[in-house]
Formats: structure tokens, sequence, C-alpha cells
């Protein structure tokens, strides 16, 4: 008779794995004007905000859109809708942002932004220390790039 097969429990796989390293960030005080910049050259939907290295607060696309004047590049621009750009980014930023941690699981970063109703996590250290950035993407490609099983 065989012994049976012992098999190590494996650790979910985490948010280390998959999220991005690259990211770009701005400051407090960088204007809407150089964020609305970064957004079109990255072509990305969130800037993070940081404060020294300590992750301070988050810009999405939309955030942008509804700061900037709509007539902003129209020929009913005016110097008041062109002095939009010059807010700061502290002035439209999502303050206290929800972050994950290097080691959380990939099923639970996944819930955390189902509940918050976010479409991305910043990671961080428990220092908050910016390590990367996880969207809904990341997960959605870590999914599929799985192995399947049929049970």
């Amino acid at each position: 008779m065989d012994a049976p097969h012992s098999v190590a429990p494996t650790s979910p796989p985490t948010v280390a794995k998959i999220m991005s390293r690259r990211v770009i960030t701005v400051t407090m005080d960088d204007s809407l004007g150089t964020i609305r910049d970064l957004f079109h050259d990255h072509r990305f939907h969130h800037l993070l905000v940081l404060e020294q290295r300590t992750l301070v607060g988050v810009i999405s696309d939309r955030d942008l859109l509804k700061a900037l004047s709509p007539n902003i590049g129209t020929w009913s621009e005016t110097e008041r809708d062109r002095a939009t750009l010059h807010k700061r980014a502290h002035q439209i930023m999502s303050r206290n942002p929800v972050a994950a941690h290097a080691d959380t699981s990939i099923e639970a970063a996944a819930q955390l932004m189902i509940e918050k109703n976010i479409s991305c996590l910043p990671v961080t250290t428990n220092a908050g220390i910016l390590e990367g950035i996880l969207s809904w993407k990341d997960i959605l490609k870590a999914l599929l790039a799985a192995p399947h099983t049929n049970g």
C-alpha cells in the first residue's frame, strides 16, 4: 500500500506578483495642467499623489475631467477656463486612499476593490511608502493567465 501523498499547502497568489511597479506620481502642489499632460502622455486612469514617498491621495482621470473647464481648447475658452489648469492636485485628489500591501492576496484585493467601488489599489508598506499600483485589469489578466482546473 502506498503512503498517501502529502501536498504542501500553497499560499494564494499575492498582489506583489501582479502589481505594476512603474507608477507615475505627482505632488500635492502639481498643477492640473501638469496632471492633464501626464494623463495624456501615459494613457492610464490614476495618478498617485505623494508627499515625500508617502501616499496621500489618488486622482482619477474622471476627477480631472470634473475639475477642468469643458471649454479648454475650444473657441469659447476664456481666461477663467484656463485658470482651472492652475488648480493644484491637493484641491481635487481623493484623500486617505484605500491601499493594499504587497502580501495581500489577489482575491482579498479584488474583494476590497468591489466593496469600496474603486478601480485601482495603491500598494504600500505599513508605513505608507508607495510600492506599486494594482488595477482591475491586472486582476483580470492574472485570472486569465491562471491554469484552469476542471473539477
